[in-house]
């Protein structure tokens, strides 16, 4: 079923999610890795060194742009632990094992959501718009989101299957490539598919995400009888 953007059904989950500059910025600390470990003769600790210079500098120029400081600090918190795991351990693939656990992690969280009728992708847009769990008793919005929220657990997987042979062939150059291709591009897409799935399970006539309609009430205005 077609719906026009005037429609409320097709709300773009883009413009309710946003994060772009989010995930673009989580690329440029693994580029910034993968770039120095090949001019440096492959050397891990000036690998690590870079990655965390170049994302304290990005994560400076965020928050001189008024960007959440909470935000900001979680992605550049994420960068220097994962240097330090790859000092640590003194394998440079090892800097890309804190992303594969947190996906890995995500796709479990993910999947169990939708298995017990608690979808994140509700979860989530649901306190962006600030309904609560208003949303979860609207079967519509409930059936929506579980819906979509497979498209997040895919997007999860995608990145395990693909990394998971290059980490076990030490392949850090095309790990960092991976890792950029697989951030901001792929979450795009995860987003626009993700939100094309509320879209297709939105019926005509709903009035949207902003408006649940809650089971049984809806039902029992409409058949209430009139006054007199």
């Amino acid at each position: 079923m077609n719906k026009t953007p005037q429609d409320p059904a097709a709300e773009s989950l883009a413009k309710l999610l946003g994060g772009r500059r989010a995930a673009i910025d989580a690329t440029i600390g693994p580029l910034a890795f993968g770039i120095a470990f090949a001019a440096t003769d492959r050397s891990v600790s000036w690998a690590a060194l870079a990655a965390v210079i170049v994302s304290v500098i990005v994560s400076a120029w965020r928050l001189s742009q008024g960007d959440k400081p909470r935000a900001v600090l979680i992605g550049l918190l994420g960068v220097v632990v994962a240097a330090l795991i790859a000092v640590r351990t003194g394998h440079a693939e090892d800097f890309y094992l804190l992303r594969f656990w947190t996906n890995v992690a995500s796709a479990v969280a993910w999947a169990v959501s939708i298995v017990i009728r608690w979808p994140l992708l509700g979860v989530v847009v649901g306190t962006l718009l600030g309904q609560k769990t208003k949303w979860r008793h609207d079967p519509v919005l409930l059936k929506a989101y579980s819906r979509a929220s497979w498209v997040w657990v895919l997007q999860y997987v995608i990145r395990i299957v693909v990394w998971t042979p290059l980490y076990l062939a030490g392949m850090v150059e095309a790990l960092s490539v991976a890792t950029a291709v697989l951030t901001w591009p792929l979450v795009a897409a995860c987003v626009a598919v993700s939100g094309w799935a509320m879209a297709h399970y939105i019926p005509k006539g709903h009035p949207g995400l902003r408006h649940p309609q809650v089971a049984g009430v809806e039902q029992e205005v409409r058949t209430s009888p009139g006054p007199g």
